[in-house]
């Protein structure tokens, strides 16, 4: 019995490392962050800082649907447009770039 519930668990963790790691690209009209009090929103300028200290190129960052959308260049030097959560600043997923 133990052997099974064992089993079972770790094929429940690696479908959700699965979904986790391809989760990673949305589609931009489904992203969508938890509603955020303005007061507790941390300032776009913020986040700004945060990625261009990770070696972003940010162009531009917006609010869309509840999320801090960000538009630049990521670390790896790719085109990229990301979304974060804007309380935490935690990256909640971004769109597939044309190759």
């Amino acid at each position: 019995m133990n052997h099974t519930l064992l089993c079972a668990a770790v094929a429940a963790a690696a479908m959700l490392g699965s979904a986790a790691a391809s989760a990673q690209y949305v589609d931009h009209d489904a992203v969508k962050c938890a509603p955020v009090p303005k007061e507790e929103m941390r300032p776009q300028m913020e986040l700004q800082r945060k990625l261009t200290s990770e070696g972003w190129k940010v162009r531009q960052v917006k609010t869309f649907n509840g999320c801090y959308e960000v538009y630049g260049f990521d670390e790896k030097g790719q085109r990229t447009e990301a979304f974060f959560d804007p309380k935490t600043f935690q990256k909640v997923g971004q769109v597939k770039q044309p190759s």
